[in-house]
């Protein structure tokens, strides 16, 4: 099996190097590169084609969690794990939102950072339990769309465009643009990607 191609995005030179180790420790990882700031990580996440992108937030040039969406949008294929020593339910909902797979805090044992990079690259979330907790008692619950809302949710979260979604609904479109404006404002999410993720970790969908 090949290993995991892991790059490292942190403005420290001693974290990078800790990292690395940790992470080569085990023959199931290779770190194909090491980076001090997110505006180069955004340009050499192509290039090194890694699968996962251990990322810091506090950096030089853009953030870490303004670089993962970057990221997300321009190399899909990596999943990216933010590393952070904010144990903030803040900090996580910003990384989710901007599709990080994962949050782990800078405190925790090694074996949970290869656990947590291995857990990505498979393509499993990786939060905190504790901080998600907290963040799906901050979110609206999914009690407050009605049953035809969740019908277009669970479309969206398929992949289905709104003319596909009214077509397996027996809907207008009009309709449905207007269920999933609704939707939107009940929620306060912006973007399909974040509709998405709340379905996930709400069971709304797979």
């Amino acid at each position: 099996m090949d290993k995991v191609r892991v790059l490292l995005v942190d403005d420290h030179t001693v974290v990078r190097r800790g990292l690395r180790k940790i992470l080569e420790s085990t023959n199931e990882i290779d770190v194909v590169g090491e980076l001090g700031d997110g505006t180069r990580a955004v340009a050499e996440a192509t290039r090194l084609d890694p699968d996962v992108i251990v990322m810091d937030i506090g950096m030089p040039g853009i953030n870490g969690i303004e670089a993962t969406r970057q990221i997300r949008a321009k190399a899909p294929k990596a999943q990216v794990l933010v590393l952070s020593m904010h144990a903030d339910e803040q900090y996580v909902r910003q990384s989710a939102a901007a599709g990080a797979k994962g949050y782990l805090l800078k405190d925790a044992d090694d074996q949970d950072l290869v656990s947590a990079v291995l857990a990505v690259r498979r393509g499993e979330s990786h939060f905190p339990s504790e901080l998600t907790t907290a963040i799906m008692r901050t979110e609206c619950p999914p009690q407050v769309l009605s049953p035809r809302e969740r019908e277009v949710l669970g479309g969206v979260c398929a992949g289905r465009t709104n003319r596909e979604i009214a077509g397996d609904l027996g809907l207008s479109v009009s309709t449905v643009e207007t269920h999933r404006k609704h939707i939107i404002e009940k929620l306060d999410l912006h973007s399909t990607a974040e509709l998405v993720r709340y379905a996930i970790r709400h069971g709304l969908a797979s």
